[in-house]
């Protein structure tokens, strides 16, 4: 799929800072398995292309356990390698090209990538998930935690959610959280907001989901802002 190339170039090209990490970069970590994450990427977004979804999920940034290993946002490498079955057809898994960038057999799990993926599987098309910040910020000294991207982080991340309505034609933009949605307000992207999953916001989003879907399945729906 040629016509990301620019797109991932962009994002393999990014400094960020001590507390973050760039998994797709040709420069710094693990290089040949940043090279797996950009490939397992740009098969995804092809995945995503040829669905045509309707909505883009965004949350706030990756987790250590889910896109810092797979390079997908909210997949984890259990989620990726076993793949999903959607109304969408089968998406993800190892037979369909999609590697492991991490040593050793096991596979990662990830609590708001199951949750969410539980939530979008039945939606038709299936949603296109995203991140405000699509690298992988941690606290000083502990790189296998999470931590909430700054606004210099996010103001990174914004010209990628932009560029990703250029390559897609989405009809409903979804903040998951607080920082997502602040980040798309600031570049004046109309969008619902829904609860995170993680924290026990489990049922708040599920409903929130459920509700922007039967929104979309009515003649008269409207994107909020």
């Amino acid at each position: 799929m040629r016509k990301f190339d620019s797109f991932l170039n962009d994002l393999a090209s990014v400094e960020v800072s001590e507390r973050a990490c760039n998994q797709f970069s040709r420069t710094t970590g693990d290089l040949e398995n940043n090279a797996i994450r950009r490939r397992n990427l740009r098969r995804y977004l092809g995945e995503m292309d040829a669905i045509g979804p309707r909505m883009l999920l965004v949350g706030e940034a990756v987790s250590y356990r889910g896109g810092r290993l797979t390079g997908i946002a909210f997949v984890s490498e259990s989620v990726m390698m076993g793949g999903v079955e959607t109304r969408s057809g089968t998406i993800l898994g190892a037979d369909r090209g999609y590697k492991k960038a991490t040593a050793g057999p096991r596979l990662s799990t990830e609590a708001s990538a199951t949750m969410v993926w539980s939530a979008i599987r039945t939606v038709e098309p299936v949603p296109m998930l995203w991140n405000a910040f699509p690298f992988h910020p941690f606290h000083a000294g502990d790189p296998d935690s999470n931590r909430a991207p700054t606004a210099g982080e996010l103001a990174i991340g914004e010209r990628f959610i932009e560029r990703l309505l250029k390559l897609f034609a989405y009809e409903r933009i979804v903040a998951i959280g607080n920082h997502a949605s602040a980040s798309m307000s600031r570049i004046g992207i109309a969008h619902d907001k829904v609860r995170h999953p993680s924290q026990g916001g489990k049922n708040l989003f599920v409903s929130g989901v459920a509700s922007i879907v039967a929104e979309m399945a009515r003649p008269s729906q409207r994107r909020r802002s």
